[in-house]
């Protein structure tokens, strides 16, 4: 894999310096703030996949979350729904009919 930086002036007034480059940073000069990436078609896909993969890792591991939460408030063991049973059983009767 090629890698460049070049700034934006450079860029602006030749584009064709991409083509010979996989990843290229686009740098202010005077600031030395990166601006942006260029990454070519075929490190593309590859980034799409990696990107595909990072959310659906994501998305599961807030699934697992919520799993495991629901499984606590249908637990026995669970202090809060307790505190219910002493204080209103139909405020009790509801929480359980949710988390059902």
């Amino acid at each position: 894999m090629t890698i460049a930086k070049i700034g934006v002036r450079d860029l602006v007034r030749n584009s064709n310096q991409l083509k010979d480059y996989d990843y290229v940073e686009i740098e202010d000069k005077k600031t030395h703030k990166i601006r942006g990436i260029f990454i070519s078609g075929k490190v593309a896909a590859e980034f799409k996949k990696y990107l595909k993969e990072k959310k659906e890792k994501q998305i599961q591991e807030k699934m697992d979350a919520l799993d495991s939460i629901v499984k606590f408030a249908k637990s026995s063991h669970n202090p809060f729904l307790k505190e219910f049973d002493k204080s209103d059983v139909n405020i009790l009767q509801k929480v359980k009919g949710i988390s059902k």
